[in-house]
């Protein structure tokens, strides 16, 4: 029955329209320029002092509840990944997705690179070697969640992965995603430096 709800909803609500992918792509060209409020020194000084790599874990406004993603990459670069898990198309999946597992989506959405729409942020940041790792994993986690669910493969449950497997405390899932960032941070202690275990 899941599988049949999929299955509906990936050919009821259709993938994103060639017009808006290109205005998606066209969206991520332009936030890449302005990935980070930082000057250039100041990222220099950064990567010296707290690491030269980071996940910067992200709330924004959305027309309901909110979404939550992250923010990866090189300090030195403007350049910036966007990862995160949101459902396939628009509304009727979205709403779909409150009652059974629908098709699910990665990458930026709608949003996630406009400041104007930023909640809460928390940024940590890592060594060349352990980011390495976690950028593997974020892929890794990427390619293995192929479906949404409001109550359990959510966008908050989705960088709750990130942040574990980064050895951070991790607050209960269901927070709405301006909360779950914050607590987050707050139950970190706002630990800008992670370092993970030297064992796989």
């Amino acid at each position: 029955m899941l599988l049949a709800g999929v299955t509906l909803a990936a050919s009821l609500a259709g993938v994103s329209s060639s017009a808006s992918a290109h205005e998606r792509h066209k969206r991520i060209a332009d936030a890449n320029a302005l990935a980070t409020s930082e000057a250039p020194q100041a990222r220099r000084q950064a990567a010296a002092t707290k690491g030269p790599y980071y996940v910067d874990f992200r709330a924004r406004t959305a027309a309901s509840w909110g979404h939550a993603f992250v923010w990866y990459g090189k300090t030195s670069e403007r350049a910036v990944e966007v990862a995160g898990l949101t459902p396939v198309g628009e509304t009727f999946t979205y709403v779909l997705g409150h009652l059974t597992l629908v098709p699910s989506e990665t990458g930026a959405s709608y949003g996630d690179l406009d400041p104007e729409y930023l909640t809460a942020n928390y940024r940590v940041y890592l060594s060349e070697a352990d980011a390495k790792r976690v950028f593997a994993y974020i892929k890794q986690l990427q390619a293995n969640s192929p479906v949404w669910n409001a109550e359990t493969f959510n966008c908050t449950s989705f960088i709750g992965s990130i942040a574990s497997f980064m050895g951070l405390k991790t607050p209960v899932r269901w927070l709405r995603p301006e909360n779950y960032v914050n607590r987050l941070k707050e139950m970190n202690g706002g630990r800008q430096m992670v370092r993970l275990s030297a064992a796989e």
